[in-house]
This record gives structure tokens, sequence and C-alpha cells, in this order.
């Protein structure tokens, strides 16, 4: 009972981790003694962060693909599953944002958000899973969003992607847990992070979050890693089909 979070010997896939909270789930992983496979589409970036990676003594590997190209996803899962090795642990996190009123939101612009945040974590999935239950084991981890049961201004193409990915998370369950593969996710309420800086330096947005979450503050982003270990580890081999909310308490108030 001692391991139970002892990722020695896995090997985690984590889908847009070179930076953000990709990475800090990639380091929080690492440090249980995953070995990381760093994803994201720019050669240089997945690179550097293999190089960040390796310099806290964690063992990774990085590989650059679009997780919306069909045929890229095959080949790359291929490619890992046969020179790198099989992936135990596969956290789909690559996920983009746009923003414009709903009746001015650009069907391009749309398209990208429900590629990115929905169609990939479908075929990354589907890639991946195929090669866990010939193996009959996998732990496979969507990050939702809080948006994944509320609504927001300006975003309703995030909020209709996220949500999409929580159904997907069930359906997969129920699906694949026949094969000792679990399926869960995690939805990251509000964080103080690089892409959230504006907002974090916005008083006004900050007093609103102040007010509206129970925890009166901003999530810290290393807040995270024990959600996405316990998830990833043998901990969680009787959980499947949920979603954690780490969002210091803001759904569950009104």
């Amino acid at each position: 009972m001692e391991n139970l979070f002892d990722l020695t010997g896995k090997r985690a896939l984590i889908t847009g981790s070179t930076q953000g909270l990709g990475f800090l789930m990639a380091q929080g992983l690492g440090e249980y003694g995953a070995e990381i496979i760093v994803n994201g589409r720019d050669q240089a970036r997945v690179d550097n962060a293999v190089a960040r990676l390796r310099d806290l003594k964690i063992t990774a590997q990085g590989y650059a693909f679009d997780v919306t190209d069909a045929a890229g996803v095959k080949n790359a899962i291929e490619t890992i599953e046969t020179q790198t090795g099989p992936v135990d642990i596969l956290i789909n996190n690559a996920g983009i944002q746009r923003r414009y009123p709903f009746t001015e939101f650009p069907v391009e612009e749309w398209d990208k958000v429900i590629d990115v945040n929905q169609r990939a974590v479908f075929l990354v999935s589907q890639q991946v899973a195929r090669y866990m239950s010939q193996r009959k084991q996998g732990k496979i981890i969507n990050i939702c969003s809080m948006q994944s049961e509320l609504g927001r201004e300006t975003i309703t193409p995030y909020a209709a992607s996220k949500g999409a990915v929580k159904m997907l998370t069930k359906g997969m369950c129920v699906e694949l847990a026949r094969h000792n593969i679990q399926v869960n996710g995690i939805a990251p309420g509000y964080f103080a992070t690089e892409m959230t800086a504006p907002l974090v330096n916005d008083k006004d947005f900050s007093d609103w979050l102040y007010k509206r979450t129970p925890a009166a503050r901003w999530g810290k982003p290393q807040e995270l890693i024990g959600s996405a270990v316990f998830l990833s580890s043998q901990a969680s081999d009787f959980v499947n089909g949920h979603i954690i909310f780490v969002d210091g308490g803001m759904l569950a108030s009104v």
C-alpha cells in the first residue's frame, strides 16, 4: 500500500506538454517515477521541454505531431509504441481558446477549437486505446474544464468542446473498462498560468473570482499535479468515468 502512487516503470504521453499545465503535469508524473513523452507541434519547443525535464533527472522523450491530424496521430503512436515502448498513461491535455461574441464567432475559429479540444482527444485516445486493450491495462486522463459544466460569455465553442470531452470520457469508460483501462477526467478551475496572466492582472476579474470561488483565490498550477498522479497510479484502479473538479469549490457554489 505504501507504493500506491509510485509510477516507476510507467510511460506517460502528455499532449500539449511543452509549457503550462501540461508541462507541470509532466514534471509531476516524472517526479513520481514515470518516463515522460512530451508532445507539441513544434519540434524545437518539444526538444526544449525534454531538456528541461532531463535537467530535473526525469527520463523524457519528445515527439512533435499535430493531434488534429488523423494520419499523423496514427503514425506517431505506432512509432512511440515500437521505438520507445508501450504508452501506459495518456493525458489528453492539448487545448486552445478563442474569444468572440456568439453571433460573431467565425466558423473557421469554431472549427479550430473543436478540432483541438474535442476531435484530437478522440483521435489520440483511439490509437492509444487499441494498444492498451491488447495489453489489458492503461490509464487515460482527459483534461476537461469548468466549462464542461458552466457557460461563459464569448467562449461558447470552448464550453461545447469541453462538455463533449466530459461525455467522451464517460463513453470511453463504458467501452474500455472491460479491458482494465481507466478513463477519467480532470477539470481545472481558474489557475494562474502564463496563459491566464492577463486575467490574473485584471483587478476587476480577480475580484470577481475571489468572490465566486469559496477558496477565494486563484489555483496554483502545482495543485493540479496530485489529481494527475492519483489518476495515473494504481490508487485509482477502480475509479472510472469520473471527472475531478480541481476548482477551489467553484462548481459547488451558487
